[in-house]
C-alpha cells in the first residue's frame, strides 16, 4: 500500500467515525427517526454532498449504526463468557453473560433503543444487521447446548398447544440451537423476550417506584430465567 493511499484511508476513517458520532449524538438529543444527514453535516462543517459520499442515505447511516450497536452489545456477552470459563454452573454463566448486556444497555441507552426500542419509522434492516444481532443470543444459547451435551438440561413441560409452535421454532433456529429439543427451544425464545423485557423495563423508566435493589432483581430474574430453559439452578437465588 502506498503511503499516500494510506493516508486517504486514515483519513476517510476519520471522517466516518467523525459522522457516526455525531449521529449518535443526534439519536440521544433528537431520537432515530429525526437523524438527519443534512443536520449531521451542518454540525461537522461539511457540506451535505460531501456527505453523502460516505453515507448516501440516512438509512445506510442507520445501518452502520444499528450493526456498531449490535457488535458492541455481542462483545459485552463474549466477554463476559470468557471471563465466566467453563465450568459446570451453566446458571451462572448464563447469569454473568445477561449482567453485561443490562450493563451495556445502562451505559449506552440510546444505542439500545436503537437496536431494541421502537422501529425507526420508513427504515427496514437490511439482512447485514442479522449476523451482528445474533452474538448475544449465541453466547447464551451456547451455554445451553453445553448444558445439554453434557446431559445437563431438562426440558421444560410443554403443552400440546404449543408444540407444533415449538416444532417450527426448532427448525428455523436450527442452525443456532442445534439438536436442542424443541421445548428447550421455545423456553429460549421466551427467555429472550423477558431479558430484554427486564432491561427495557429499567432503562425507559416503567420500574421507577415500583422495583428499587434493580440489580438484584435482574440477577433473581435471570437465574429464574435460567431454570425455566432447562439449566441447573446453581447457587440460591439471591
Amino acid at each position: 500500500m502506498s503511503a499516500v493511499r494510506g493516508a486517504r484511508e486514515r483519513a476517510r476513517a476519520e471522517v466516518t467515525a467523525a459522522i457516526k458520532d455525531e449521529a449518535r449524538r443526534q439519536l440521544a438529543t433528537e431520537g432515530a427517526a429525526r437523524l438527519s444527514l443534512r443536520a449531521v453535516a451542518r454540525e461537522l462543517g461539511m457540506v451535505s454532498s460531501a456527505l453523502y459520499r460516505y453515507f448516501p442515505s440516512r438509512d445506510e447511516l442507520l445501518t452502520e449504526l444499528i450493526v456498531d450497536a449490535y457488535d458492541a452489545v455481542g462483545e459485552a456477552a463474549e466477554q463476559a463468557a470468557a471471563r465466566a470459563g467453563e465450568g459446570t454452573d451453566w446458571a451462572g454463566r448464563w447469569v454473568e453473560v445477561a449482567a453485561a448486556v443490562r450493563v451495556w444497555a445502562l451505559a449506552h441507552p440510546h444505542e439500545y433503543g436503537l437496536i431494541y426500542g421502537s422501529p425507526v419509522p420508513g427504515y427496514t434492516a437490511p439482512g447485514d444487521t442479522v449476523p451482528p444481532a445474533a452474538r448475544v443470543a449465541s453466547v447464551l444459547i451456547g451455554i445451553v447446548r453445553e448444558a445439554h451435551r453434557a446431559g445437563a438440561v431438562t426440558p421444560p413441560p410443554l403443552g400440546e398447544e404449543a408444540a407444533p409452535e415449538a416444532e417450527r421454532l426448532a427448525g428455523e433456529l436450527a442452525e443456532l440451537t442445534g439438536d436442542l429439543p424443541p421445548a428447550v427451544v421455545a423456553a429460549l425464545v421466551a427467555a429472550w423476550a423477558q431479558l430484554f423485557g427486564l432491561i427495557s423495563f429499567e432503562l425507559f423508566g416503567h420500574f421507577h417506584r415500583v422495583v428499587e435493589d434493580r440489580e438484584r432483581f435482574f440477577t433473581h430474574s435471570l437465574r429464574a430465567l435460567a431454570r425455566s430453559v432447562g439449566l441447573p439452578g446453581g447457587p440460591a437465588p439471591v
